[in-house]
């Protein structure tokens, strides 16, 4: 399939590149990467522009005006409407780097923000003053202020303190017509008048919206429903004489489609320094539901709703939290926090709220108070959005009916009724969310990918918006309208307020440059759908068996809740994190893979070079595969697109240096020594280039001995002690032929413990260095000659084997079987790390103590795939003061940090936490990585400090003990 000749919009990119200081992307990627938000819809936009500066928007916006093309701003982009895209459009990403907290004023309890500031940036800002901002999305770590005033965004809290309308106190706003101006309320008649007389364009606007109120306040006043949780449509009761013509709020909520957001003084609330957490169990959501008016008089500062439907389906995309023990009874569940001054304080809160609980008789309640278990539990209710996209027993859900709101005494009857009518169309939905206002998250398996999907979709949508107006209640209680609900605002206002919508909006933007189509006008809601799309047939080489065999379809699990994005916390996405673009994000690697697959603006199939740009900084971390809520596996996307990219065309140089690396390791195991020379030598610098690694990483040292050597020699002199119980000590390349220590240090340990170590009857390797590069066929082969290996030692078949390097017990332990299928599963299922050996073989087996303190780095594999309890549990029987890094990848990842042209992202991901707590780590703390990759980074980048293995640490305590 060809390409365009020409990219669209040409000329405009051009002059905005030799204008602008920010980023001006107009290329194939960047626009499939902005084509999509959190919502179903796919619009590819003119180009992309990430503002440096308000200058810089200034400018944009001026310059799209004179070429006539619309404008959409853009924070994290988690909009599920889909107001966040926008056709032909050029979108703005306020986040990429006007996300500054520009003041704090605790005595005001104000703070003035740039719009594609972070919510979680703000709280950090707010909390030493004791102060925060109210609502709080589930997004909160990404989400944008810009954002949540474009949507009146409102989370779990606003029940106490309000939607972000009610918190605001200015915006100040940039026009399509480059007018700029600050808005404020409320407004007396003074302040009116003075407005009126402005001269130019504000004092026109300004006459024009109060002539506007004017004319119309009985319609306003007749036709604007009063909701905790309205935020469809225009909020046009704000410029009411009685809401005291209050223009900052009457702004909150138009989704971009009037102006253009330049900053906001937002106001603070007082944080609440202790919290406990009241979880009530009904059982069944109506029951829940039905609770909550008698419970609101309490003052609880959430009352969010969950049902049990929510934790199947989390339970069946990943291992069980184990905060979920403190569940009381019940198929649905109340989260009601309770905030006081002191913990006795907040406690005594809570236990007002769980005796009112308690009174309704099937009801039951517990008490939480341990900060780390609330953290647990409301992860989970966070994840919501993201853990029903994938529903119990199979099925994929969608947005659409995301957020209707319903008065909170009447939302229990809804909920029976909502019920009915998911059943009545043959669908099913998770409903949760916020209780307390009335407000229903739902994710419904829509079957939009079949023909008449979309009419299936535009059928339930009708007559779901009927049955929550018939309940006095809004469309949207929470993420506003967009594409997926703007058609449907005629059935919940009546045509006159319709009509002044359009009216506003033309009062604003009489052009209908910003957003069109998005509110006023809309385009219809069973249109421009992602996944109605062409899908191409490429050849594929792994199984993606939790996706009946489609990468289409695993790609499509990120439906753009962009906890990728999130830019501070977590595994995922390192490089992210690093580079701050979204096509570096496990997101928009997603979207365009996506894309190549659809064959149309990436029309290259396996050969697209805009996959393979993006794929190139992917570390294959796995973090996104645990910690994605829809299981993105990047990872594996990633090996498969090399596999098929480099298949029958010659590869990049690393693919031949690194990833055939255990193969020249064995060579080199023959004269180290000359090997060792030869590094140190003028000679190092054309190796380097000849395979592609970048010249500040250095060769390693090689070893006299390998460890495999050494073994035989050591249990010629020191048989295995009668009636030990074998275990099988995995030799992984890297330890083996480059850090040998570490495998001595098991043997010792394990040993002392009363083990007989053996190994397999064969050189062995998990494969990794072939899979991750894409070398599927060598992979395999690899892997049958270790399993070969493992079954010539003649042991049972159950004798466990213990891998000490992460990356390689991860391959063995999920990529063995999914390359191999049931031939590798035997092999897997007796894989432990040597934590999870000691843990599981020797629960009540002496260990030395260790009364020091540590700074542990987990490896990333080991985050994702083994879990790190059986650490935590070994280390505690050790008596270590152990401190673990919210690190996330250390930036090494195996070849990647290796590689030419990968050096700065790998040292900015291991600046981010891992090396400053390294630095700042006392000379008698251990540091603790199990990871080969995480000691090498430390090796070469924390200035001589060197990282221990576990092993090597309990050996240590052996012999000091001895």
């Amino acid at each position: 399939m060809s390409r365009p000749s020409a990219a669209p919009g040409a000329d405009l990119a051009r002059e905005l590149a030799a204008t602008l200081r920010g980023e001006v992307r107009f290329d194939a990627a960047e626009r499939t990467v902005y084509s999509h938000d959190a919502s179903n819809y796919r619009h590819l936009p003119l180009g992309v522009v990430k503002p440096a500066d308000l200058d810089d928007v200034r400018t944009a916006m001026a310059l799209c005006r004179q070429y006539g093309v619309p404008v959409v701003p853009r924070g994290a982009g988690t909009s599920i409407g889909g107001q966040a895209i926008g056709p032909g459009a050029v979108v703005l990403d306020f986040r990429r780097h006007l996300g500054a907290v520009l003041d704090v004023d605790p005595d005001r309890r104000t703070a003035r923000v740039e719009p594609g500031t972070v919510l979680d940036h703000l709280q950090r800002a707010a909390r030493p003053h004791g102060l925060r901002f109210g609502p709080d999305p589930s997004t909160h770590s990404r989400c944008t202020l810009g954002g949540m005033i474009g949507n009146d965004s409102c989370g779990a809290h606003s029940v106490v303190w309000g939607r972000t309308s009610d918190n605001v106190e200015s915006l100040d706003l940039l026009l399509a017509d480059g007018t700029e101006l600050t808005v404020g309320g409320p407004l007396g008649p003074a302040e009116r008048a003075a407005l009126r007389a402005l001269p130019g364009r504000a004092g026109q606007l300004h006459r024009d919206l109060q002539e506007f109120t004017d004319r119309n306040l009985a319609e306003i006043r007749r036709g604007m429903p009063d909701l905790p949780r309205r935020t469809s449509g225009y909020p046009l009761d704000a410029l009411l004489p009685e809401r005291g013509h209050h223009l900052a709020r009457a702004l909150t909520g138009t989704e971009g489609t009037c102006a253009l957001l330049l900053g906001a003084t937002v106001r603070l609330v007082e944080d609440p320094p202790a919290r406990a957490l009241v979880v009530a169990g009904y059982p069944d959501e109506t029951a829940a539901a039905d609770a909550v008016p008698a419970l609101l008089p309490l003052g609880p500062l959430t009352v969010e709703g969950m049902a049990a439907d929510l934790i199947a389906a989390l339970l069946a995309a990943g291992p069980r939290p184990p905060a979920l023990d403190r569940l009381p009874e019940g198929a649905c569940w109340l989260f009601l926090e309770a905030g006081g001054t002191t913990p006795a304080e907040a406690l005594d809160a809570a236990r007002l709220l769980a005796d009112a609980v308690r009174r309704e008789r099937s009801a039951t309640a517990a008490v939480v108070t341990d900060p780390g278990e609330q953290r647990q539990l409301w992860g989970v209710r966070e994840a919501g959005a993201g853990i029903v996209t994938r529903l119990p027993g199979g099925g994929e859900a969608w947005p659409g009916w995301e957020d209707s709101a319903v008065p909170p005494e009447r939302l229990g009857d809804y909920l029976r009724d909502l019920r009915a009518l998911l059943r009545r169309h043959h669908l099913r939905g998770v409903p949760y969310g916020h209780f307390g206002e009335g407000c229903v998250h739902l994710r419904i398996d829509f079957p939009l990918t079949a023909p008449h999907g979309p009419a299936v979709f535009r059928a339930f949508l009708e007559e779901a918006a009927d049955l929550a107006v018939s309940y006095g209640g809004s469309l949207s209680g929470e993420h506003g309208d967009g594409q997926a609900r703007a058609e449907l605002l005629p059935r919940m206002y009546p045509p006159g307020i319709i009509a002044l919508f359009g009216g506003f909006k033309r009062i604003w933007d009489p052009e209908n440059l910003l957003n069109p189509g998005a509110l006023v006008d809309p385009r219809p809601l069973d249109a421009d759908l992602r996944l109605a799309g062409p899908v191409r047939a490429l050849p594929l080489a792994l199984p993606y068996p939790q996706d009946d065999g489609s990468l289409a379809k695993a790609v499509h699990r990120c439906v753009g809740v962009a906890k990728c994005v999130d830019p501070d916390t977590g595994v995922m996405c390192p490089s992210y994190m690093a580079t701050g673009e979204e096509r570096h994000s496990t997101r928009g690697r997603a979207r365009l893979l996506a894309e190549m697959l659809r064959g149309e603006l990436i029309p290259d199939g396996w050969r697209s070079p805009e996959v393979r740009e993006s794929l190139d900084l992917c570390l294959g971390c796995k973090g996104c595969a645990s910690d994605c809520p829809v299981h993105v596996d990047m990872a594996t996307y990633k090996a498969e697109f090399l596999h098929q990219h480099h298949r029958h065309r010659p590869r990049p140089l690393p693919h031949y240096s690194l990833g055939w690396l255990p193969l020249w390791l064995r060579a080199v195991a023959l004269a180290p020594g000359a090997a060792n020379l030869i590094a140190r030598s003028p000679a190092a610098g054309p190796l380097k280039r000849l395979g592609g690694v970048d010249p500040r990483r250095p060769i390693p040292v090689f070893p006299p001995e390998t460890f495999t050597r050494w073994y035989r020699r050591h249990r010629a002199a020191h048989p295995a002690p009668a009636g030990a119980r074998p275990v099988l000590l995995w030799p992984d390349t890297f330890s083996d032929h480059l850090q040998p220590n570490v495998l001595r240090a098991a043997v010792e340990v394990l040993t002392h413990l009363g083990f007989d170590v053996r190994l397999p009857a064969g050189p062995v390797c998990c494969g990794l260095t072939w899979y991750s590069t894409g070398q599927l066929g060598t992979a395999r082969r690899v892997m049958r000659r270790g399993l070969r290996a493992v079954a010539g030692t003649g042991l049972p078949a159950d004798t466990p084997v213990v891998g000490m390097d992460p990356s390689c017990t991860a391959t063995l332990r999920e990529d063995l079987p999914r390359l191999l299928g049931a031939e590798g599963r035997p092999l897997a299922e007796r894989t432990r790390t040597f934590a999870e050996f000691i843990d599981q073989y020797a629960p009540d087996a002496p260990l030395p103590r260790l009364p020091v303190d540590a700074v542990t780095q987990t490896h990333c594999h080991q985050h994702a795939v083994l879990g790190t309890a059986a650490d935590r549990r070994v280390e505690a029987r050790t008596g270590l003061r152990n401190r673990v890094l919210d690190s996330g990848c250390c930036g090494l990842a195996g070849n990647f940090g290796f590689e030419r042209g990968h050096f700065e992202v790998s040292t900015t991901i291991a600046e981010r936490v891992l090396l400053p707590a390294v630095r700042a780590a006392g000379q008698d703390t251990v540091i603790l990585a199990d990871g080969f990759s995480c000691r090498t980074q430390i090796a070469h980048l924390a200035e001589g400090r060197r990282a221990l293995h576990l092993a090597e640490l309990l050996q240590r305590a052996l012999r000091d003990g001895s």
